[in-house]
């Protein structure tokens, strides 16, 4: 399947097509490798791009943006069918929402460290609370050991602040 469909007459070389997304070629080579782009050869053996290399090209981009891998494009540009592409894109979707639920949980941890008006980190309510559900969260093998350090954990969790938040916390000591 040859991409040209402009009879070359607005065909690009790959430095050209490459200059104008702000590419290396080796990019373009490499996703002409995977199945991503056919270009179309002059009489001298040369890549030659027209439009719709032009379009395949920023759509690819615009799927890399988007977090998808390469070979998920070409999946995505292999597939006629609608339920097919609906399958791909639920799955893409699931794991975006995952990293955008982590990435959420990441800022809410630095966030809180800034808002924290504790000289001591080790003092911050929240701090105590991560940890308490840190080692808790690994205490599975050596049970007895692993009981004894979460709940020396949660009391001292307790005896600062009931975790709730740093500056909530602070202001209900002052």
């Amino acid at each position: 399947m040859k991409s040209s469909a402009d009879n070359g007459a607005s065909a690009m070389s790959i430095g050209a097509l490459a200059a104008r997304f702000g590419l290396a070629t080796h990019v373009l080579r490499h996703w002409e490798a995977m199945g991503l782009l056919h270009p179309v050869r002059d009489a001298g053996g040369r890549r030659r791009y027209g439009t719709d290399d032009l379009t395949r090209v920023a759509t690819i981009l615009i799927f890399k943006k988007a977090g998808l891998g390469l070979d998920t494009i070409r999946s995505l540009s292999a597939s006629v069918e609608r339920a097919t592409r609906h399958e791909i894109l639920r799955a893409e979707a699931e794991e975006l929402r995952s990293t955008i639920a982590a990435a959420q949980a990441s800022l809410q941890l630095i966030e809180g460290g800034l808002n924290c008006e504790y000289e001591d980190v080790t003092q911050c309510p929240n701090y105590l609370r991560l940890i308490a559900e840190q080692v808790g969260s690994h205490a599975g093998a050596r049970a007895s050991q692993g009981d004894l350090d979460v709940r020396r954990v949660l009391d001292r969790t307790r005896a600062v602040g009931d975790g709730s938040g740093c500056v909530d916390e602070v202001a209900r000591r002052k």
